[in-house]
C-alpha cells in the first residue's frame, strides 16, 4: 500500500550548465542534419570543459552538412545559452569534431528492405517509459514541474538584461504531500552562477521574487527553508567549473525520479533510436490515458530489439486509480497507434528539426508548438481511446 504523507523532491538545471550545453549541441547537430535530410542517422556525444568542444559519435546523412556546419551551429548554440566568459566562450572555445560514418551492422537493422518486406527497425535493444499524473494541468509530477519553472523563468529574466544572473543554475524543489496529493513547499534550493559584484543578498531578493510568482498560490509560507547559492559563491560556473557530456541529466530531462526510467538519453539522437522516440511514445500514450479520465496516473513501459520493428512488450500500470483493467488498457493502446519505430516517428511527425528546444528545462510537460514540437504533448488521441472503450 502506497504512503499518503511524505515529502518528494525533484531537481533541475538551467540551458547553461555543463551537461545541459552538451544535449543543446549535440540536439542542434540533429536538426541540422534533419534538416537537410529527414532520414539522416546521427548518435552525437559532446564534452565541454574549459574553453573546449569536443564532439564524437555517428552519422549518416548528405555532403551538404559540412564540418564548417556542424562547428557553426555548436558555437551558435552556445552563443544563444550566453556564454562569453573567459573560462568558456563560444567563439574562442577550442572545437574538435570526430563524427564519423555509422556502422553498417547497426544500418542493416534498422533500415527498412522493401525486396524482404522488412521493415523499419529499432535502433537498439532497450526498455522506455512513459509517465502522467494529475498533479499539474500539463499532467507531470509538481516537484519537477515546478523546478523546471524557477529555472525557466530566470533564464528569461537573463536574456532580457539581468546580468547579476550567469548562464548557469540548479534548483531542487521538496514539496510536501498529503493524502498522496501536493500541498506546499517544504523547501526550495537554488543556485545560480553571478557576476563578481553581486551580492547574496540581491541574489536572494531576485530568486524569491520568481519563486513567489511561479509557486501555486499558499505553496510557499513561513515555514519554506528557501536556500540560494547555501556555499555563498558561485561566480566560476558552466563548463569552465565542470566538465559536461550529453546524456547525464536523463531523470531531469523526464519525471524527477517520480516515474522508472530505462536508462537511454535522448539528446544527440535521431528519432529511430527508440531511447527517444519510444520515451515520446510513452508519455503521448500515458498522458492522453490520464486525460480521458481512465486514470489518475499512468505509467507505461515497452521494450524493443535492435533490428527488430514491433515492440517486444507493452506494460501498463495505473497505481490503483484506474477505472479500467491494465490488460485491457494495454490492448486499447496498441490499436490506437503503431508503436513500431516507423509507426512512432509518422504519427508524431518526429523527422523534423524539432529537439534542439527540448535540451533544457524538460522533454515533457511543455506545450506542442506551432510547428509541430513536442508533438508527443498533444492530447489527441483522448477520443480515439474512448472510442475503443465504448
Amino acid at each position: 500500500m502506497s504512503r499518503a504523507n511524505y515529502l518528494f523532491t525533484s531537481e533541475s538545471v538551467s540551458e547553461g550548465h555543463p551537461d545541459k550545453v552538451c544535449d543543446r549541441i549535440s540536439d542542434a547537430v540533429v536538426d541540422l542534419y534533419l534538416a537537410a535530410d529527414p532520414l539522416s542517422r546521427v548518435a552525437c556525444e559532446t564534452l565541454v570543459t574549459t574553453n573546449r568542444i569536443v564532439l564524437a559519435g555517428e552519422v549518416r546523412g548528405p555532403e551538404s552538412v559540412t564540418h564548417q556546419n556542424i562547428e557553426d551551429a555548436a558555437r551558435r548554440a552556445v552563443r544563444e545559452i550566453g556564454y562569453e566568459q573567459d573560462g568558456f566562450h563560444w567563439a574562442k572555445a577550442d572545437f574538435e569534431n570526430y563524427l564519423h560514418e555509422q556502422s553498417v551492422d547497426i544500418a542493416r537493422g534498422v533500415d527498412a528492405d522493401s525486396d524482404s518486406d522488412k521493415d523499419e527497425g529499432a535502433g537498439d535493444q532497450g526498455i522506455m517509459f512513459g509517465y502522467a499524473c494529475r498533479e499539474t494541468e500539463p499532467l507531470m509530477p509538481a516537484p519537477i514541474h515546478y523546478s523546471h519553472i524557477i529555472l525557466h523563468e530566470m533564464a528569461k529574466a537573463r536574456h532580457a538584461g539581468r546580468m547579476e544572473l550567469g548562464p548557469d543554475a540548479k534548483s531542487q524543489v521538496t514539496l510536501v504531500y498529503e493524502d498522496g496529493k501536493p500541498v506546499r513547499a517544504d523547501s526550495i534550493v537554488v543556485s545560480t552562477q553571478h557576476s563578481e559584484e553581486t551580492s547574496q543578498e540581491h541574489l536572494r531578493e531576485i530568486v524569491k521574487a520568481i519563486i513567489d510568482e511561479v509557486m501555486p498560490k499558499g505553496w510557499v509560507d513561513a515555514n519554506t527553508q528557501l536556500y540560494v547559492n547555501p556555499t555563498g559563491r558561485f561566480v566560476i560556473g558552466g563548463p569552465d567549473g565542470d566538465a559536461g557530456l550529453t546524456g547525464r541529466k536523463i531523470i531531469v530531462d523526464t519525471y524527477g525520479g517520480a516515474a522508472p526510467h530505462g536508462g537511454g538519453a535522448f539528446s544527440g539522437k535521431d528519432p529511430t533510436k527508440v531511447d527517444r522516440s519510444a520515451a515520446y511514445a510513452a508519455r503521448y500514450l500515458a498522458k492522453n490515458v490520464v486525460a480521458a479520465g481512465l486514470a489518475d496516473k499512468c505509467t507505461l513501459q515497452v521494450s524493443y530489439a535492435i533490428g527488430v520493428s514491433q515492440p517486444l512488450s507493452l506494460y501498463a500500470d495505473l497505481h490503483g486509480t484506474g477505472s479500467i483493467a491494465e490488460e485491457d488498457l494495454e490492448n486499447v493502446l496498441r490499436k490506437v497507434m503503431d508503436l513500431s519505430p516507423r509507426g512512432i516517428r509518422e504519427h508524431l511527425d518526429l523527422s523534423r528539426p524539432i529537439y534542439e528546444r527540448t535540451a533544457a528545462y524538460g522533454h515533457f510537460g511543455r506545450q506542442p508548438d506551432n510547428d509541430g514540437g513536442f508533438s508527443w504533448e498533444r492530447l489527441d488521441l483522448v477520443e480515439p481511446i474512448r472510442s475503443e472503450l465504448s
